[in-house]
């Protein structure tokens, strides 16, 4: 009988089965034969990130900004001297962080697929190799989660698509990325051009109801003379908007099976590290009382709301409104951020915290003024 079973050997359960390790008995289940494969992320991440990660990546590149392109053609650079992201590799990272929970006494065991679980006194785990008991589980299942679904009716309230190619262009410039905005490209998202040195990594995400991406990429691939020069190729979805609740009886969810996901950027590895102390502390202290039951866990949903998803809410907000603006409303609002004191505000930009750049645009009046035209547009 083990303390946690952990669904999930990506960043996220490996971060929370290394915070559990230190005092309990935990096993991580990971459907896959080695933690980071396959590579679902574009792996730009910040120095927050690395930080909570506990590991030390490779970085293939420093980015301190980026060049927003809008549907009529204009551009807006958005610059600081301080590095906005870092390029890593995610299959290493992931890789890292599972040999450092493993270093902390996680057992993992891999190409072992979770099935179901049954609530008793205990867990009784359903995998493809047998069954597996435990006192609890969390769920760090991804994007699908089949623990999340064992809570209800427990669905995000959207999915949008993904899908990336790494291509054998060096881009100019390589401390920015290129983001493309508009319907041609990305409808109700956005692109993403990073270079990597030798190689770029070129990907967009598109609102579900778009349909499946590829054609859209391989359109932005042959924009940008690429098209015939793709080295790999990755896709996936990503969940958004947050989920009905992250514990159960005996149960709790991190990472994209808890939807903590930027809704803005689409990364999730910032708020799911910012949440994996929360989720030590509450399932720590309910296995030292050994009550573990519906009622003791939801500590966890509440604290988590106040210092994690109350910001994540913030972001939706932002994104509701974003999906409402048309190509002609999107090339509106690049000349509303080309304005010298909308374009400094954004230059302060944190992929962290992205809806905190809106109090620094608006702390100017004639900002206030000239925003409202594209506001009433968001609203209406």
């Amino acid at each position: 009988m083990h303390d946690v079973v952990v669904v999930g050997g990506g960043p996220a359960g490996s971060l929370a089965a290394a915070a559990l390790a230190r005092t309990h008995d935990v096993v991580v289940l990971e459907e896959h034969p080695s933690s980071g494969q396959p590579v679902q992320c574009a792996g730009l991440i910040t120095d927050d990130v690395i930080s909570m990660s506990g590991v030390r990546p490779d970085i293939l590149n420093t980015l301190h900004g980026a060049e927003v392109v809008f549907p009529d053609g204009n551009t807006v650079e958005v610059r600081s001297d301080w590095p906005k992201a870092r390029v890593v590799d995610r299959g290493q990272l992931d890789s890292l962080m599972a040999d450092a929970a493993m270093d902390a006494g996680a057992e993992y065991r891999y190409n072992t697929r979770y099935l179901s679980h049954s609530v008793t006194d205990h867990v009784e785990v359903e995998t493809g190799d047998g069954m597996v008991g435990s006192r609890a589980i969390v769920g760090a299942d991804g994007h699908s989660s089949r623990v999340a679904s064992s809570l209800g009716d427990n669905f995000p309230r959207e999915y949008v698509r993904g899908i990336q190619a790494d291509v054998s262009v060096r881009m100019e410039r390589q401390d920015l990325f290129r983001i493309h905005l508009g319907s041609r490209f990305a409808p109700g998202f956005f692109t993403w051009e990073i270079p990597c040195g030798d190689f770029t990594r070129v990907g967009l995400c598109t609102s579900w109801s778009a349909g499946p991406p590829y054609h859209h990429l391989m359109d932005l691939l042959h924009h940008i003379g690429a098209s015939d020069r793709i080295i790999r190729m990755y896709s996936g979805k990503i969940p958004l908007g947050g989920r009905r609740t992250i514990h159960g009886d005996r149960c709790l969810l991190i990472g994209d099976a808890g939807c903590m996901v930027k809704p803005v950027s689409g990364g999730g590895l910032y708020p799911a590290f910012q949440s994996v102390p929360i989720l030590r502390d509450v399932l720590t202290d309910a296995l030292d009382r050994d009550t573990l039951d519906e009622h003791a866990l939801s500590g966890y949903d509440r604290i988590w709301y106040q210092k994690v998803g109350r910001e994540l809410d913030r972001a939706y907000r932002l994104r509701s409104m974003f999906v409402r603006l048309d190509d002609d409303d999107l090339s509106c609002a690049g000349r509303y951020a080309s304005r010298e004191k909308v374009r400094s505000a954004l230059d302060e930009l944190s992929l962290d915290h992205p809806s905190d750049v809106v109090g620094g645009i608006m702390k100017h009046p004639s900002n206030i003024l000239a925003a409202i035209p594209l506001a009433l547009r968001c609203l209406l």
